[in-house]
């Protein structure tokens, strides 16, 4: 079966399925209102659901599919997180219901003599969102199983062999449920230069100025463009050349072209102006960020401060030592602070002065190989929130030493002090912790200030949570 045939069956799939469980929703919500006297009694209504399943069903159904329809939920895309996939069946289900309501009040009322109640309607909502969103992650989870399999897998060539590329390359090779079969690199360099068998374990299939021929022999379904900094006229070059029909062809952009996502237009009296850092949007963001780090923080606080007090008990008599584990580290703008955790190594664990930690790091003590594995080492950290020195979501803080180090390899590394220090960021989510290439970090960071929203942050929560009870890269 082709790639392009499997994705129009699972959209298919994703109609059947919706449709069969937005029935069981009305269904559902009608035994619900003709059992449970509330607010009131059920007054006139039947007592089998056959009528409304000739009538106010069908337009239940329609009215919402088409609402999905619109929405582009059955696009197949490659993947989707479920937070976002989550929050696009809320607001397709609340959209949908609202047109039901409506097209029941142009149409069939006062035509079919049935009591509608509202009750009933809000059950149906409350009802469709878990079992909707579970029916879908179910489907999902069998095509990324069957993805994982090879079936139905897209041909993909990647233009680039930089770093860039490497990065895409990675990503496929460490992600087999994304459903794509590498069939090698394109190398950007020029007939002068002698180009590698393979690069990244891939073979290199030839050069740019080959595509066409290459595109041809190899047929591909789809092609990523991941080059290094080149001009525009280029890149559209390359785009140019790769225009085939049924090819999907994507851009992946330079790491540090990702300010663009941040430019705004703005306009002095009339005359346009593009705006890269706006100080207002700043205030009022780190406001609001503020309100959020100080209630969820301290509420957190209380409602773990059992849990905290064993755990504190409980490094005290694992290993000599204090408690908690102070160093400095640097924040928003560059200024320090003493950031807390949970001592999870011996005290002497940087005596020959500070170090990354490592897989199997024989410093860290038995409990905290533990506390480590469920970042428990990390809840000190809501007392560093509510002081006011993090966040909740922001770039994860360094020592001065690797700052003052990074800050003389890396590009824009300072930009990272942009904002506040956070418990847990955009780079850990994705899997940049522990001793992982600090540039592959500072990228995610900065894409995170670029495009951040109390979305995002809500987002980057969620998954951090799922990270910490399924995720064992923790070390």
């Amino acid at each position: 079966m082709t790639a392009r045939r499997f994705r129009t069956l699972y959209s298919f799939g994703l109609v059947l399925v919706d449709a069969i469980l937005l029935v069981l929703t009305l269904y559902t919500a009608f035994q619900l209102r003709v059992r449970i006297d509330w607010p009131s009694e059920a007054v006139d209504m039947p007592s089998r659901f056959l009528p409304y399943a000739t009538t106010v069903l069908p337009a239940y159904v329609i009215s919402n599919v088409i609402v999905f329809f619109w929405l582009r939920l059955y696009h197949v895309a490659r993947a989707t997180s479920r937070v976002d996939e989550l929050y696009a069946i809320v607001a397709a289900l609340t959209i949908g219901t609202l047109l039901f309501v409506a097209v029941i009040a142009l149409t069939l009322k006062g035509v079919v003599d049935l009591p509608i109640p509202r009750v009933m309607i809000v059950y149906a909502l409350i009802l469709s969102v878990p079992l909707i969103t579970l029916g879908r992650w179910m489907l999902g989870a069998w095509r990324d199983l069957l993805r994982s399999r090879g079936t139905s897998a897209d041909r993909l060539i990647i233009v680039g062999t930089g770093e860039s590329a490497r990065l895409v390359a990675h990503k496929i090779k460490g992600s087999a449920y994304l459903g794509y079969h590498m069939l090698g690199v394109v190398s950007e360099a020029g007939p002068e230069v002698e180009i590698p068998r393979k690069v990244f374990s891939q073979p290199v299939l030839g050069r740019i100025s080959e595509l066409p021929e290459l595109i041809d022999r190899h047929q591909p379904d789809e092609i990523i463009i991941a080059l290094p900094p080149v001009s525009d006229a280029e890149i559209l070059h390359v785009i140019n050349t790769c225009q085939r029909d049924r090819l999907s062809l994507k851009v992946f952009p330079d790491v540090y072209d990702i300010m663009a996502a941040g430019v705004t237009i703005d306009d002095l009296g009339g005359l346009p102006l593009m705006s890269v850092r706006d100080s207002a949007a700043r205030s009022w963001r780190a406001t609001a960020k503020r309100m959020t780090d100080v209630i969820v923080g301290g509420l957190i606080l209380v409602a773990t401060s059992p849990v905290l007090l064993l755990l504190a008990i409980a490094v005290r008599f694992d290993s000599p030592g204090p408690v908690f584990f102070v160093q400095e580290r640097m924040g928003l703008d560059g200024k320090l602070f003493p950031m807390l955790k949970f001592r999870s190594m011996r005290i002497d664990a940087e005596a020959k002065g500070p170090g990354w930690t490592v897989k199997d790091d024989p410093r860290i003590t038995r409990l905290g190989r533990f506390i480590r594995k469920y970042s428990l080492d990390e809840f000190p950290q809501f007392i560093n929130v509510l002081l006011g020195d993090m966040s909740l979501v922001g770039p994860r803080p360094e020592q001065p030493a690797f700052v003052e180090q990074f800050r003389k390899m890396i590009p824009r590394y300072m930009e990272r002090h942009r904002e506040k220090a956070g418990l847990t960021g955009w780079a850990q989510v994705n899997g940049m912790r522990g001793d992982t290439s600090i540039e592959e970090r500072t990228k995610y960071d900065l894409w995170y200030i670029e495009n951040w929203s109390i979305w995002l942050d809500f987002k980057i929560v969620i998954r951090t949570v799922f990270k910490i009870f399924f995720d064992r890269s923790a070390y």
